[in-house]
């Protein structure tokens, strides 16, 4: 149908929906009005407390804020770099939190020791430092097992890894293993010597490697050294580099009488000792080469030989696997059981290092060089001692080791060049200590030369050298062996003729002092020994009587001071050790028992020691090696010269141990004991009478003038057998002595402490009542002396002296009172006072006519005083019963 024109007009007139704008090409189009605004508008919002360390206050955390769990998470991270981080940060986490290795220890290790094959270099040798400085000395006291059998399975995982690098480490490992835990090697043992085998086995693929193969012969040596091995002319020739060679003797194995135990072992160490002998053969080009020989292949050949030592020694030691030859011993040696390794071994397969004995370089060598060389040759050596005992041997071979010894011995090299003096003799001591057993077997010939170098050597080292403790120890094995190792003939002459050993030991020992105390007591240990030997060997006793003491050691005198020697210095059981010695020496002289008495009475000297020395003195009097008169002048000299302090007497003090007054009441005990036994009581009274009254005479302290009475009347009996001239000297010197005890142990007014002074001076007293009551003379003199005492004319003195010497004579006759009651307290000297009567009267009168008399000037404090004494004497006195 077609549309009107109507229609149209108003289709026309409807709304346009969208306004058709029209744009340019090239301008940007505006939003539109619908679209979302896509921007982002932020502030930052500050809250505390916001860190992620928060949350791990008061854990321990590295330095990287990482726990130690997280630490060990990451010791198997795929990187190496983070794996060699997380261990040093358990490094640090352990050290400052060491609390934290105890609660973990046994996780700590079962996590890192999946370490111990890590492809990474670096991270092995991080592995390895933590374990030695941190977690193996942080778990020494702990159980071992676990960590033993932790350790051990990733240890032999390595040993079998393919990376060598890695097996080498894991040798390393394994030896520091057992430097903190030795069972580890029992444990495990056969297998490890199997592993190191294997190892060795294939050194020519890896030989440049000479690092880390040195470190794998060094665990090898450690290991075989906690394995027990003969101790026969032991001469340990270890590197001396290796410092943990001293701790492994920690370790006692309890294990060498049960060879059942060992019998794997022994089967390893038959196959892995040709192995040593061929990896030494693959340094030899090296040895002989021209050029200088390096550290670490020097090393390598040393382990090496050292581990051959230690096998052969282990071999010679274990019971039922020796085959003992015998032809070439004397019949008197046969009968010992000496151990000796299987033929097999010295004949065919050490033959090849035979071959290459002595090591001799290039004819330019420097003294490092020579040094070294000479070190190794002295470990061949050993390995040949060991093996050689009782072996037939070759005489061309036998020859050359003879000629190295003897030349070592003096101080010489082969090829004529000298060692440094230090160097060698630091190798040369293992050496020494094979002398004793192979002088035996040996002609007399190279004997005779081996006991001259010998000599040389003991002669010409330093007192406090190593080297000489270890010729005294091949003396005392030569000349003095025990019972169940007998190296030399008794007879044998030939020792003799170059020992000069025995008549140095003395001046060996004032030449080691005090500074040096082992030396001195391997000195005096073999000086006693040889001693107690001397009665059995002729010979040996002519060495001993030729051996002249010297008096230094002890003390000496110049320009009359006394100066003591190293023997007041040196610990107490080397003093009693030399003390012993005394008793074997065939004469003591007056000079030598003047040092010992200047050693007894010297207050640094220990009662024990000074007891000691009394008891040998005695013993060697009774032997007739001491003379009677010097022996009583040694024992006089102990009671006039022994001072005791403090001289005042306070009983009541403790002193604090700085009185040596119980000490000087056990010397008088002991003197008296000693002399009682010398002889007849009668015969020692007469000889001693006059010496001890002059003694007494020389105004000695109190103590001393004690033990001198004490000594008279041991000697002495009831009735007295004293001299009249005896008699009139004690009336001259016993009134002073009462008068001295009172005066030294002063009154208190404390009523506690009456009885105790009174007690001590009555101990004092107690030998003069002993004296009394044998010679009632003796106490009627006496007591006129003290009556004498009181009638003292202070009037007849100058006016200027009165004054001063009444107050004294007031005290004097005070004293005189305070011994008459002493006297009266006691109930057998109230006895003999009844017999006294006169004596006590004229006492008590001359006490009253002095207190009344107006001629002395005196105080009326001194006049009480007097009154007092006299009404206290008048009242004891008048108890006595008068006949």
């Amino acid at each position: 149908m077609v549309k009107t024109k109507a229609q149209s007009k108003k289709q026309q007139k409807r709304g346009v929906d969208f306004k058709k704008i029209r744009r340019k090409i090239g301008r940007k189009l505006p939003p539109a009005q619908n679209a979302t605004n896509t921007e982002i508008k932020s502030k930052a919002i500050i809250l505390p407390e916001q860190s992620v360390a928060s949350e791990k206050a008061g854990l321990a955390v590295s330095k990287k804020g990482l726990t130690l769990k997280e630490l060990l998470q990451q010791t198997s991270h795929h990187n190496a770099k983070v794996r060699k981080d997380a261990l040093l940060g358990i490094r640090d986490v352990l050290l400052k939190f060491p609390a934290e290795l105890k609660l973990h220890k046994l996780a700590v290790i079962e996590k890192l020791r999946e370490r111990i094959s890590d492809d990474d270099k670096l991270v092995r040798e991080a592995l390895y430092q933590l374990l030695k400085s941190v977690i193996f000395p942080g778990c020494k006291e702990d159980n071992k097992g676990p960590i033993n059998s932790l350790m051990m399975t990733y240890i032999f995982n390595g040993m079998t890894h393919m990376a060598i690098e890695v097996r080498l480490m894991a040798f390393k490992f394994f030896d520091l293993l057992i430097q903190y835990f030795p069972s580890s090697f029992l444990l495990y043992a056969e297998k490890i010597l199997q592993n190191y085998e294997d190892i060795l086995q294939k050194n020519k693929f890896y030989l440049q490697d000479k690092g880390r193969l040195k470190n794998a012969l060094a665990g090898l040596v450690r290991c075989l050294s906690l394995l027990p091995r003969s101790n026969q002319g032991e001469g340990d020739s270890l590197s001396n580099k290796d410092a943990t060679r001293a701790s492994l003797h920690a370790f006692d194995l309890d294990l060498s009488d049960k060879s059942a135990d060992f019998s794997g072992v022994v089967n390893k160490l038959t196959d892995l000792l040709p192995v040593l002998v061929s990896s030494f053969q693959d340094f030899s080009p090296l040895i002989h080469s021209t050029d200088h020989l390096d550290a670490q292949s020097f090393d390598c050949i040393l382990f090496l030989l050292q581990s051959i030592d230690l096998v052969v020694r282990f071999m010679d030691h274990v019971p039922g696997k020796n085959q003992h030859n015998f032809q070439n011993l004397p019949p008197a040696y046969q009968k010992n059981n000496l151990g000796i390794c299987d033929q097999s071994i010295s004949s065919v397969t050490l033959k090849k290092l035979w071959d290459e004995f002595p090591l001799s370089p290039n004819d330019c060598m420097s003294e490092k060089d020579g040094d070294r060389y000479f070190m190794l040759n002295i470990v061949i050596t050993e390995i040949f001692l060991h093996l050689s005992y009782g072996s037939k041997l070759s005489p061309a071979l036998l020859e050359r080791f003879l000629e190295f010894i003897e030349s070592s011995l003096s101080e010489k090299i082969c090829n004529g060049r000298e060692a440094g003096k230090v160097h060698h003799e630091k190798h040369l001591i293992s050496l020494v200590a094979f002398i004793p057993k192979l002088i035996m077997q040996v002609s007399v010939a190279w004997k005779s030369r081996i006991l001259q170098a010998f000599t040389t050597v003991f002669e010409e080292c330093s007192p406090e050298s190593s080297m000489k403790l270890a010729c005294l120890s091949a003396v005392e094995e030569m000349l003095l062996p025990e019972q169940n190792c007998i190296y030399l003939d008794p007879e044998d002459l030939e020792i003799f003729n170059h020992s000069t050993w025995i008549r140095e030991l003395p001046k060996l020992l004032v030449l080691l002092g005090d500074k040096h105390p082992l030396h001195a007591k391997s000195v005096l240990r073999l000086q006693l020994r040889a001693g107690q030997a001397a009665k059995l060997n002729y010979q040996l006793a002519e060495e001993y009587d030729n051996m002249k003491y010297i008096r230094d050691f002890y003390c000496t005198y110049r320009s009359g001071i006394v100066s003591y020697g190293p023997f007041m210095r040196l610990p107490r059981d080397i003093q009693e050790l030399s003390v012993c010695c005394l008793y074997y020496f065939p004469f003591l002289d007056k000079e030598l028992l003047q040092s010992l008495a200047s050693c007894c009475i010297c207050h640094e000297l220990e009662p024990l020691i000074l007891f000691r020395i009394m008891e040998v003195l005695h013993s060697a009097f009774k032997a007739g090696h001491i003379q009677i008169a010097d022996y009583i002048s040694f024992l006089i000299t102990l009671l006039s010269r022994f001072q005791v302090y403090p001289e005042k007497i306070y009983p009541t003090d403790k002193h604090e141990g700085k009185s040596n007054r119980g000490t000087f009441k056990s010397v008088v005990r002991a003197v008296c004991s000693c002399l009682l036994q010398i002889g007849d009581d009668v015969l020692v009274l007469q000889m001693l009478e006059k010496i001890v009254l002059d003694e007494i005479f020389h105004k000695r302290p109190v103590d001393n003038v004690y033990g001198f009475i004490r000594l008279l009347i041991s000697l002495d009996s009831k009735p007295s057998r004293l001299s009249e001239q005896a008699v009139n000297r004690l009336i001259e010197v016993l009134p002073e002595y009462f008068l001295g005890v009172v005066n030294n142990i002063p009154e208190e007014n404390d009523e506690a402490t009456k009885l105790l002074i009174r007690r001590t001076r009555h101990y004092y007293f107690l030998p003069c009542f002993f004296l009394f009551d044998r010679s009632h003379m003796l106490l009627s003199r006496i007591l006129k002396v003290m009556e004498s005492f009181i009638r003292g004319k202070v009037s007849s003195l100058p006016p200027h002296q009165n004054g001063a010497l009444t107050k004294d004579h007031s005290s004097r006759i005070l004293s005189i009172v305070s011994v008459l009651l002493l006297m009266h307290g006691d109930i057998k000297m109230q006895k003999l006072l009844k017999s006294c009567k006169t004596e006590i009267r004229n006492i008590l009168e001359s006490m009253r006519t002095l207190e009344s008399s107006e001629d002395i000037t005196m105080t009326i404090e001194e006049r009480h005083k007097i009154r007092s004494a006299y009404d206290r004497l008048t009242a004891a006195v008048s108890t006595l019963e008068y006949d």
